[in-house]
């Protein structure tokens, strides 16, 4: 018995004597504060879909609007939103049919991008942010330049990371058997395009051209494909594809609105990209001569390997053009 209160005294003189040990030299400057970003992950309801978005930064902040591409959501942002959020109202939606929003059949609404565009219009609308940047990625870009089209002057800025504007932007191979189906829809030709939603491809999408796939987590691919493999999201995805070619005659106007509203704009390209390849990025100048333009060596998806080359250009970008 006595040894064993030895022992606790011991102990509880080690415990006591633990966080003396531990703080700081007397005299010295206190540890600076660490700023944490508080993320909301938030729905909005419109026309009866659930719409789910990702939000961060002051409410009165300058908005940056970030769109998704195929066949991922607002999760190819979550690295990006902490970093921007300190100073800028970040949003960055799921499109119905994709992450966390709704996913109503295929049958019952319409998976057009003229109708993901009117979607996104109306929750920027419902949820009060009247002007913003936009960052475009692969879909992304065609549903931000409708809503662009919509509303000119609502578009403090453009960030274009792997979106296409440009017919010098479709003739990777990648496309040839979707121009197929977008010429005949029938459903041999759909059927063709069903190998573009497997798990193969979601990889490849991620990991190809990459300048360090080591930098490139699994989880991504994983949790798109989770996603795909939804009952009933293939359909979705087909008829996207399908209906991407309704993008195309409206590249001039795409175009036009360039010319004449002259947006600040940032090009961060992934030059390895084998769906939206490099060929897609320099047609800007012509339209946007003063276009800043970054051409990486990685793939599709750029920011998963690039962020600490393209968080730092992003965020003197928006500095020098949205904080005037």
């Amino acid at each position: 018995m006595k040894r064993l209160l030895t022992v606790a005294a011991l102990a509880a003189v080690t415990i006591t004597a633990a966080p003396a040990a531990l703080a700081s030299p007397e005299g010295a400057p206190p540890p600076a504060p660490i700023s944490v970003p508080v993320i909301h992950y938030r729905t909005a309801t419109v026309d009866g879909v659930k719409v789910f978005y990702r939000e961060a930064g002051p409410a009165n902040g300058p908005v940056v609007l970030l769109l998704h591409g195929f066949p991922t959501s607002s999760h190819m942002f979550r690295n990006l939103i902490p970093l921007l959020a300190d100073k800028y109202r970040v949003i960055a939606p799921d499109y119905p049919g994709y992450g966390q929003s709704d996913a109503p059949d295929h049958k019952q609404f319409a998976y057009t991008f003229a109708n993901q565009a009117e979607v996104m219009d109306k929750l920027v609308t419902q949820i009060g942010a009247k002007r913003y940047a936009l960052y475009v990625m692969d879909y992304g870009a065609p549903i931000g330049y409708r809503l662009a089209l919509k509303h000119p002057e609502r578009v403090s800025g453009l960030i274009v990371q792997n979106g296409n504007a440009y017919d010098e932007g479709l003739q990777s191979p990648f496309w040839d058997p979707i121009k197929v189906y977008w010429r005949d829809r029938s459903q041999k030709n759909r059927d063709a395009l069903n190998n573009l939603v497997t798990l193969d491809i979601t990889r490849f999408q991620y990991t190809d051209g990459m300048g360090d796939v080591a930098r490139i987590s699994p989880d991504n691919w994983v949790h798109d494909q989770a996603l795909l493999d939804r009952p009933g999201n293939r359909d979705v995805q087909l008829d996207m594809l399908g209906d991407y070619g309704s993008n195309v005659p409206l590249y001039p106007q795409f175009q036009e609105f360039f010319r004449t509203r002259r947006p600040p704009t940032l090009i961060v390209w992934g030059k390895n990209d084998k769906i939206f390849p490099e060929e897609g990025a320099h047609p800007y100048l012509r339209d946007l001569p003063k276009a800043e333009i970054h051409i990486l060596d990685s793939g599709h998806f750029a920011l998963e390997d690039r962020l600490d080359v393209m968080a730092p250009l992003i965020r003197d970008f928006l500095d020098r053009n949205l904080t005037k």
